[in-house]
C-alpha cells in the first residue's frame, strides 16, 4: 500500500504528519500579514534608557560588574527544537490556492521593500510593534551566538533493509506481528496438505511469510520507479501491517501520470502471480515448492485485486481519482469523489467481509453458528475497514492542505526589517525598528552587507533596563547560505527551503541580492494553520 494508498500506492509525503506539504508542517503560522497580527505583551519597545548612547559601542553601567555582560546576552529563553516545517504527505493535489494577505504595502510612491533606512522617514508608514515569539525559540548560548541550525534527521520507519534505487525501504515493528500471524495460518494449512511435515511446516510458513512481503516491496518498488521515472521524489518504502507504503512527497503532474503511477503497483502483482503460476507447471503440486508457489500465486492476485478497489487509499481510488482530475480538469474534485467512495468500500468490508465468510461465498463451509474463525473474520474486517476509512480522510485532508500550500507566500510574510551596525546598543536599534514601522533587526557591516540577524525571542529575554547596555550583536544568530531565502518562494518551495536549514528566522532577498526583509519561522507556522482551517 504505498504512501497513496492501499497496498501499493503513491502516498506522497507524508501521512503521518499529514499536516509533514508539505510537511505539513506540524505547527504552523497565520496567513495574515505580520504587521496585522496580534501582539501578546512581548513587543519591541522605542522607551530608551535616559542615559543611553545614541549609538555606538555599548558601554556596561557603573555599577555592573563585567560578569554581568554574559548574563545580559543571555535572555534566558529556553532552548527548544524549532518547530517542524513538514512537508505534507503527498505533497501537491493541487498546485492552486488564495493568497495568503497582502504583504504591508509601503509609502505611496516607494518601492515595496521591508529594509527601512537606518535614519526614519517622517513619511514613512509606522506598523504595530512586533508580536512575540514562537513558542520555542531558539536559545542564545554563551558567546551571544546561536548554534549553527542543523538539518533535522531523516525519519526512520524501523528497520533499514537497503536503498533500492537510492531509497530506502524499512521494515516496521508491525510486520513481526503479521509474519507471526502468517506463519501460524499458513502453519495450519501446510498441516492438512503435507501432514508429514511436523513442526517444519512452520519454517516453512515463514519462509511464505518473507516471500510474500518480499513481492509486496516488488509491488512497490514499481511505483518508485514509476516516480523517479516522473523526477517525483520518493522518500522511502516501508514494509508494515498489512502490506507497504511507498511515500512519493510531490503527485503527478498530470492525469495521466498519476493513473499509470498508481496502476503499476497491481500490475506489477499480476504480473508476480504469473510468473508463480508458470512455475507451478514444472514442479509437483504436492510438494513443498508446488504448495507455496501456489500460495503465493493466490496472494498476489488477492493484493493486486484488493489494490484495484476503486476508492482512496488504494491503487484504484488513484486510479479513480486521475479519470475524474481528467474529465473535471479539478484535482481535488478527483480526490473528494474517490475518498467519499473509499469510505464506502471500507462499510462494505466491515459488513460484507463476515457475510460472505459465513456464508460459504468464498469457497470454505458455511458456519451457522459463531465460533473462533468468525470472530477472526469480524477482527480482520474491522481492521480493514478501518485502515481504508482512516486512509481515505488522510487523503482528503492531505489535499486540501496542497490546496492551500500556495497560500503561503515569502513576500506575503517578510517582516520589514532595519540595518543596525554590529555595536548599535538594543534600545537605540528598537527606537529606530519602532520609529521606521520595522518588526526586525539585520546586522550590517559598514557597507551595509548583511552579516547576521537579531533573533526575537533573545530580545524579549533582556530586561528593559539593560537593553541600552546590549549590544545587537550579542543577539544575533550569523547568516549561513540556507538562511537566505528568496522573496519569490511560495508554498512547496517554501517549506522545502525553511525545512532544509531549521532557525527561528530567515533573511528574505530579492533577485538581485538586495534585502527584503526577514521571515519568521513562527508566522509561516501561524499562516500554515490558519490557512489549513479555512474550508475548501
Amino acid at each position: 500500500m504505498d504512501e497513496s494508498g492501499g497496498r501499493g500506492e503513491p502516498r506522497s509525503g507524508n501521512d503521518e504528519s499529514a499536516e509533514r506539504h508539505a510537511g505539513a508542517p506540524a505547527r504552523a503560522a497565520d496567513p495574515t500579514p505580520a504587521d496585522e497580527q496580534p501582539t501578546d505583551g512581548r513587543r519591541f519597545t522605542s522607551e530608551q534608557h535616559d542615559d543611553a548612547p545614541e549609538a555606538g559601542p555599548a558601554t556596561p553601567p557603573p555599577d555592573g560588574p563585567e560578569a554581568d555582560s554574559a548574563a545580559d546576552q543571555a535572555p534566558g529563553a529556553a532552548e527548544g527544537d524549532r518547530p517542524s516545517l513538514r512537508k505534507p504527505g503527498p505533497t501537491g493535489d493541487s498546485e492552486t490556492g488564495q493568497n495568503a494577505g497582502a504583504a504591508p504595502s509601503p509609502d505611496p510612491g516607494a518601492p515595496d521593500r521591508r529594509q527601512q533606512p537606518s535614519t526614519p522617514d517622517p513619511n514613512s508608514r509606522t506598523e504595530p510593534a512586533a508580536p512575540g515569539t514562537g513558542d520555542r525559540p531558539l536559545a542564545h548560548s554563551a558567546d551571544g551566538k546561536g548554534p549553527a541550525p542543523q538539518r533535522p534527521p531523516e525519519p526512520r520507519g524501523g528497520l533499514l533493509m537497503g536503498r533500492p534505487f537510492g531509497v530506502p525501504v524499512y521494515v516496521a515493528p508491525s510486520w513481526f506481528l503479521v509474519a507471526a500471524l502468517i506463519t501460524w495460518v499458513f502453519g495450519g494449512q501446510l498441516e492438512r496438505v503435507l501432514p508429514e511435515l511436523g513442526a517444519a511446516r512452520y519454517l516453512v510458513s515463514l519462509f511464505f511469510a518473507v516471500a510474500f512481503y518480499a513481492s509486496v516491496l516488488v509491488h512497490e518498488l514499481a511505483h518508485t520507479v514509476a516516480a523517479l521515472r516522473f523526477k517525483l521524489p520518493v522518500r522511502r518504502i516501508q514494509l508494515q501491517f498489512f502490506g507497504g507504503v511507498s511515500e512519493i512527497e510531490k503527485e503527478a503532474e498530470t492525469p495521466g501520470r498519476e493513473f499509470v503511477l498508481a496502476f503499476v503497483g497491481p500490475l506489477l502483482s499480476l504480473l508476480l502471480a504469473g510468473v508463480f503460476y508458470l512455475a507451478m507447471q514444472i514442479v509437483d503440486p504436492g510438494t513443498v515448492p508446488g504448495v507455496l508457489l501456489a500460495g503465493l500465486m493466490i496472494s498476489n492476485l488477492i493484493v493486486a485485486a484488493f489494490n484495484l478497489l476503486p476508492g482512496l487509499p488504494l491503487d484504484g481510488g488513484r486510479m479513480l481519482r486521475a479519470v475524474v482530475w481528467k474529465i473535471t480538469g479539478k484535482p481535488m474534485t478527483g480526490t473528494v469523489a474517490a475518498a467519499w467512495v473509499g469510505r464506502a468500500l471500507a462499510v462494505c468490508v466491515l459488513i460484507g467481509l463476515p457475510l460472505l465468510t459465513q456464508s460459504g461465498a468464498l469457497g470454505s463451509d458455511a458456519v451457522d453458528n459463531v465460533g473462533m474463525d468468525t470472530v477472526l473474520d469480524a477482527l480482520l474486517a474491522a481492521i480493514l475497514a478501518a485502515i481504508i476509512w482512516t486512509g481515505a480522510g488522510n487523503s482528503l485532508r492531505m489535499a486540501r492542505l496542497r490546496e492551500h500550500l500556495p497560500e503561503l507566500r515569502a513576500r506575503a510574510l517578510t517582516r520589514r526589517a532595519v540595518p543596525v551596525e554590529t555595536h548599535t546598543p538594543l534600545s537605540e536599534a528598537l527606537r529606530r525598528a519602532n520609529t521606521a514601522g520595522a518588526r526586525a533587526l539585520v546586522v550590517v557591516d559598514a557597507d551595509g552587507k548583511p552579516l547576521s540577524l537579531v533573533r526575537e525571542a533573545a530580545i524579549v529575554g533582556v530586561p528593559e533596563h539593560r537593553r541600552p547596555w546590549v549590544a545587537v550583536s550579542g543577539l544575533a544568530q550569523d547568516l549561513t547560505d540556507g538562511m537566505r531565502v528568496s522573496a519569490e518562494l511560495s508554498g512547496e518551495e517554501l517549506l522545502d527551503a525553511l525545512r532544509a536549514t531549521p532557525a527561528t528566522e530567515y533573511l528574505v532577498v530579492e533577485e538581485t541580492g538586495e534585502i527584503y526583509g526577514v521571515l519568521s519561522a513562527a508566522d509561516v507556522e501561524r499562516a500554515f494553520v490558519k490557512a489549513m482551517a479555512r474550508p475548501s
